[in-house]
């Protein structure tokens, strides 16, 4: 029978998948003799195990707990419940990976009414042993028993009104006692039942009650949305109480070894006087920052900042730890690697490899890549005129501009329908997580530095702006007020994370730049990495961003992309309704010099590297009005009588839509199959594009041209259309003495085509993966309308782990990519081949990449960043699985 419990002691760092994060990291801080209340962990596996069975315990598991519980008291010399000496417990999750909030905790397990009088004749303390008791009955009742918790939040607001005060520390003794009645008479009447008085039995239910959580709605909404597995289960710690509660020697907080909203290292952190963690981390009282403890209780201070770098030297890494000061003697709860932003990630990767501690190889693996896509957020432009509202506590950079929403519920509702909005709650919950996530920013009127609202949204790279001074809300209402200053929902306001600044109306955002710390970590990346990184642009514009973001070519330039400028789409119109030749021949005259145009900006902005450039791919209709549109606008002119010529224009324009409209024109006439109907549209871009590189090239830059044939499955397709191609291109070069480099190959986005590579490189000087197409063909799903309508529900209910579309499908898909370089290069060895889908910027997807032996990935400019570093990182992780 497998070992479920392990005593604290028993643990170690290395032990993160059995015993939960939590669990592993208290063990490693007894280990390396750091002050930790005692106890015992219930391992992960019990959790899955119990899953596994309907929520029934595996055999063995109770009688495995109560045994570590007996060990517990005899260390400690205490009995859960007892008359004397009581031992009171928290009851933890503790997942494999961290998630601030998303599970549930029971704070002083063992309460009871002999163990309450107990503890305030063993402190000296009555009011601190009934605090302790209605904290239970309220956290029991909530997680274990159902109770809604805004019902014991009404009876603590009375008898704070009763007491004519504003603060819970000021209820004394009498009151709590009056306020544990009252909790109780609520939880009978919601729940039927009273709070057992039998410790054990309040533990088994509390530990079933946080096995439960696992699946609880926050918790799978936040594991979906951090890519963590569901079937991993969480642990349970239980661990001997210690108080903050027990009078002003005594505290309790949240502190980090760095700032983790930018990296700097200060003493950053929070506490409050006479408290529970929960008050806290909850927002229920605005905290005091770290620095301030030292005036408070100075001795405590100096061993906890003695410990933190203690802890960040042990763990190498920024640590989140929570602390309890009891009498003061200090406490440690828990440590953790610390949630950061983008910015304060990279900074500290850099200062950590500048210190010592980390090599220049662990200092890029630790920055996770997607955050970097928190850089690349917009910030208020500094030249705007703006309407300061308040200032709260900036608790996570960045800027967000959105309607105003109250309620999680909301935001989410009109976030998924494509709304910016800004979710503003007196202080969020882990229940509001669903609406954080679609929520560009969030704003609180309480909590601090280290409360819910700031932790989750620097997770996500969100802004927030906590703890706002002056912010009113008026939930039945629907509206918030700063002093004079009303707001109903729906109101648009600006948050600016970085200052904590909130301002009336939508202010313009300008483009970020990447910071210096960053500048460092992509340079040491790129010495890494062995993967070449490009990027998607259309323009000349996009090209001189990407570059600037350390793109290294252009991976696929689509052409179609030129022509839908109000200044170019008619005469691409004329093109392709025209009737004879000469019409045609018109038209593409009036196209080649605004191709050539733009191909020579791309040129210019990628001087010395290469430059991929996609022919026309889409179905020709869609550069014509819809159907239906066209259809409406003939009959309306016949019944008003038009003149005959424009009658007679519409007519022609809806006969030429009806010829060229398909039932599935994805799979219809596009890509290479456009070459030959006619033949003069691949001709003239394939001109535009060589009088672009020899005009370049005369400059005196030295452009590196790729022509890339699409939606090739047949090898004499691609043959045919190269030699198309080099007949231009042969005319252009015999017009000059100096011919530019000038490449063709195609884009492998059907299955025969991985499947007939060895046949298609007979033709191709590359493969360029164009896996968005490929998805689609190989898995038989429309992308717009899988997305639009059951691929989530495919990811929520388990039957695809991820968005096919987002991070590539491996078995399927990739399986593919991986036949088609083998293929390919078994019938040419010297076949460049890359990939240019949205995958290319996906670090998961990348990491895949790098095991195929690609010798680049493609993106969008904006995600060339995050492909640098995960491109170095699946070196990192190749060069370690090989050794």
């Amino acid at each position: 029978m497998p070992k479920y419990v392990y005593d604290l002691s028993e643990g170690a760092a290395d032990q993160r998948a059995l015993l939960g994060g939590k669990g592993a990291n208290v063990a490693e801080m007894i280990r390396i003799g750091i002050p930790v209340p005692d106890g015992f962990t219930i391992t992960t596996q019990a959790c899955v195990d119990s899953m596994q069975r309907d929520a029934r315990w595996p055999d063995g598991l109770w009688e495995e707990i109560l045994a570590h519980l007996a060990a517990l008291e005899e260390r400690t010399g205490r009995r859960l419940g007892a008359a004397e000496r009581p031992l009171l417990v928290s009851v933890r999750s503790g997942a494999v990976f961290s998630m601030p909030g998303m599970m549930d905790t029971i704070l002083n397990l063992g309460m009871c009414d002999a163990a309450v009088e107990a503890l305030a004749a063993e402190s000296g303390n009555e009011r601190f042993a009934w605090d302790a008791y209605r904290r239970f009955v309220q956290m029991f009742g909530e997680v274990v028993m159902g109770v809604p918790g805004d019902t014991y939040e009404h009876a603590l607001a009375a008898a704070k009104t009763r007491r004519g005060t504003a603060l819970d520390t000021d209820l004394d003794a009498a009151d709590l006692r009056a306020l544990v009645a009252d909790y109780r008479r609520i939880t009978r009447e919601h729940a039927r039942d009273d709070v057992p008085s039998d410790p054990r039995e309040q533990l088994r239910r509390a530990v079933d009650a946080v096995f439960r959580s696992w699946q609880n709605p926050r918790a799978a909404v936040y594991r979906r949305a951090h890519g963590i597995p569901d079937d991993l289960g969480t642990a349970v710690n239980v661990m001997q109480m210690v108080f903050g509660n027990m009078g002003d020697d005594s505290a309790t907080g949240v502190c980090f070894t760095r700032d983790p909203s930018t990296g700097d290292r200060i003493l950053y952190g929070e506490f409050l006087v006479n408290a529970q963690g929960e008050d806290v981390v909850a927002g229920i009282r605005t905290p005091r920052p770290l620095a301030e403890l030292e005036g408070v209780l100075p001795e405590a201070f100096h061993q906890l900042t003695d410990t933190m770098a203690r802890l960040e030297a042990h763990y190498r890494d920024m640590q989140d730890i929570e602390f309890t000061i009891e009498r003061g003697r200090l406490y440690l709860l828990q440590t953790r690697n610390g949630k950061r932003t983008a910015q304060a990630a990279v900074r500290i990767a850099r200062g950590l490899s500048d210190e010592g501690v980390l090599t220049r190889e662990e200092a890029v693996a630790r920055v996770d890549p997607a955050m970097l896509d928190q850089l690349m957020h917009p910030m208020i432009d500094p030249e705007a005129a703006r309407e300061r509202l308040a200032r709260g506590l900036n608790a996570s950079p960045g800027a967000a501009v959105g309607a105003i929403v109250l309620d999680a519920d909301t935001a989410e509702r009109r976030g998924k329908a494509g709304e910016r909005v800004v979710l503003v709650r007196w202080e969020t919950t882990p229940d509001d997580i669903h609406g954080v996530l679609l929520a560009q920013g969030v704003l609180t009127a309480h909590g601090g530095m280290t409360s819910h609202a700031a932790v989750v949204a620097r997770g996500m790279g969100k802004p927030c702006v906590a703890g706002t001074e002056g912010l009113r809300i008026d939930v039945d209402a629907r509206r918030i007020s700063f002093g004079e200053r009303t707001f109903a929902e729906g109101d648009l306001i600006t948050l600016d994370g970085g200052t904590g600044e909130v301002f009336a109306g939508a202010l313009p955002l300008v483009a970020p730049r990447m910071n210096e710390d960053f500048d460092v970590i992509g340079e040491w990346a790129d010495a890494i990495r062995r993967l070449g990184v490009r990027a998607n642009a259309d323009t000349p514009e996009d090209a001189e961003r990407a570059r600037a973001f350390g793109a290294e070519g252009i991976g696929l330039c689509r052409t179609e992309h030129m022509f839908m400028s109000d200044e170019r789409l008619p005469a691409v119109r004329e093109m392709i309704l025209a009737e004879s030749a000469d019409d045609r021949e018109a038209a593409l005259a009036r196209i080649l010099p605004m191709q050539q145009a733009d191909f020579e900006g791309i040129l210019r902005a990628m001087d010395g590297l290469p430059v991929t450039i996609r022919l026309l791919d889409p179905p020709l209709h869609e550069f014509l009005p819809g159907l239906v549109e066209t259809t409406l606008e003939v009959e309306t002119l016949r019944r008003d009588e038009a003149p005959p010529s424009r009658l007679r224009r519409a007519e022609r324009l809806l006969a030429r839509i009806k010829t060229l409209v398909e039932q599935n024109p994805m799979l219809g006439t596009r890509g290479c199959r456009l070459g030959p109907l006619p033949p003069e549209i691949s001709e003239r871009q394939g001109r535009a594009l060589a009088r672009a590189a020899r005009t370049v090239r005369a400059a005196g830059c030295s452009p590196i041209v790729e022509i890339m044939i699409p939606l090739v499955g047949f090898g004499e397709e691609l043959r045919r259309m190269r030699a198309l191609v080099e007949d231009v291109l042969a005319e252009e070069v015999a017009a000059t003495e100096s011919a530019p480099e000038i490449h063709v190959g195609t884009m492998i986005e059907l299955p025969r085509a991985a499947l007939c590579a060895g046949e298609i490189a007979e033709h191709a000087d590359f493969f360029s993966f164009g896996t968005n197409d490929l998805t689609q063909t190989a898995l038989g799903l429309s992308r717009d309308d899988a997305e639009g309508k059951f691929l989530a529900f495919y990811v929520e209910d388990g039957i695809l782990r991820t968005n096919p579309f987002a991070s590539v499908d491996e078995r399927g898909v990739g399986e593919l990519v991986r036949i088609g370089v083998e293929r390919g290069r078994a019938a040419r060895p010297d076949l460049k081949a890359g990939v240019c889908g949205e995958h290319g910027g996906d670090p998961a997807s990348i990491r895949f990449f790098e095991t195929v032996g690609l010798d680049y990935v493609s993106c969008s400019p904006y995600r060339v960043p995050i492909a640098r570093l995960a491109a170095a990182q699946a070196t990192i992780a190749a060069v370690t699985r090989d050794a």
